[in-house]
């Protein structure tokens, strides 16, 4: 009896066990989040395709919905399989690693939840670029909308060599709407100027972020006016604001001179991070772009950030303007020569081993998050002039 009576016992008890456990699964919710993470193309031969061998993975930020691969413009793209890492448990349709047709256009793919409540749609486009070689590029600032996602704040397009929009200029006025949700269009720090020097321009004013900017451990009371060629990681905005502005977009043509107008009017007082004052600081605006290596000598792929986008070994050239201080008002000319460290190599620069940005903020420091908040820039006919490629 005693022998037969453990064996009850124990079964009862892996029973019971197996039904807590049944029961902590059935209760687990299924995973809501539909979003690509990466995407990449495999090919027998990507310098064939690609003008580099990184170029075939593309790691998604968060808050886009389109995916580009830049390949080559004779690169065949009426069959490719790309693939995608998506969160756990979500489904994709088309199928992930399925062969289509690009050269007509974007593919759209859709997303689908683990738990079947919600989907997003992504456009996966492959960009042939030919090499247009021209002299001056112009910077207009012309071309503004409000942002497709809240329609809060202003983004601009840059004209391409083929006359078409690009999505080549961005700024951190997404990291703004962090702190700051209820601001107009015309309250970020990042605006436009309706009375520029010819047409509109680009207005840039240091901005506090309010209290949830103030508070914590990691206080970013302000945010300064900037707008910059490349891209603004949302997603490391909270955690690793330096490395939230991503510079650079790949470039092909040698730059020679960096011209424009601008105005610029230091408010006061001057803060650092903590927001402490420093009357003897008199804040400055900054004007200038860099041209560096996007590979290091391991051949990976390299970004510039906040921290490194003036001191990284990767830079080949700055245009800086200096001493961009109170204009009184006045639209004040600038016209500033590349001062490079390193030869040009050619064969590199046709292949897009380059990047290149050029860069305005309302206030010098900051990135560190210190300025004066209403400190002002004002930019407009802003020119690139190049090398023309014989």
């Amino acid at each position: 009896m005693k022998i037969i009576f453990n064996k009850i016992v124990v079964a009862v008890a892996v029973t019971t066990l197996a039904a807590i456990f049944t029961s902590c699964f059935k209760e687990e919710p299924l995973n809501a989040e539909c979003d690509i993470e990466k995407a990449w193309l495999h090919v027998a031969s990507p310098t064939d395709m690609f003008y580099n061998e990184s170029d075939t993975l593309i790691n998604v930020i968060s808050t886009e919905n389109k995916i580009v691969f830049t390949m080559r413009d004779d690169a065949d793209v009426t069959a490719l399989a790309p693939q995608f890492t998506i969160t756990e448990g979500a489904t994709i349709s088309p199928a992930n690693g399925s062969v289509h047709d690009f050269s007509n256009g974007p593919v759209t793919y859709t997303v689908t939840s683990q738990d079947g409540k919600w989907s997003r749609t992504y456009t996966v486009e492959c960009n042939r670029v030919a090499h247009y070689i021209t002299e001056v590029l112009n910077f207009d600032f012309e071309h503004f909308e409000l942002d497709q996602l809240y329609h809060q704040f202003y983004v601009w397009h840059n004209t391409l060599a083929d006359g078409s929009l690009g999505d080549d200029w961005d700024s951190g006025n997404l990291g703004f709407r962090l702190s700051m949700s209820g601001a107009k269009a015309d309250e970020f720090p990042t605006s436009v100027l309706q009375e520029g020097y010819e047409g509109h321009g680009l207005l840039l004013i240091t901005r506090d972020t309010g209290p949830l900017g103030h508070s914590g451990t990691n206080p970013r009371p302000i945010a300064a006016g900037n707008l910059f060629l490349g891209k603004f990681n949302v997603a490391k905005a909270l955690f690793n604001a330096m490395q939230a502005t991503e510079f650079g977009i790949p470039f092909t043509q040698k730059p020679v001179r960096l011209s424009g107008y601008y105005q610029y009017s230091p408010s006061a007082p001057f803060t650092d991070r903590n927001f402490v004052e420093h009357p003897e600081r008199i804040d400055a605006g900054d004007i200038y772009s860099v041209l560096y290596l996007n590979h290091d000598a391991d051949g990976n792929p390299v970004v510039l950030y906040g921290d490194n986008v003036l001191s990284s070994e990767q830079i080949v050239a700055v245009a800086r303007v200096q001493n961009v201080n109170e204009t009184n008002g006045q639209w004040v000319y600038f016209d500033i020569p590349f001062e490079y460290n390193s030869d040009i190599d050619m064969t590199l620069l046709e292949n897009r081993g380059y990047n290149l940005t050029i860069v305005f903020s309302s206030s010098i420091e900051g990135a560190s998050f210190e300025g004066a908040v209403g400190s002002t820039l004002k930019v407009d006919k802003v020119r690139l002039t190049c090398e023309i490629k014989e």
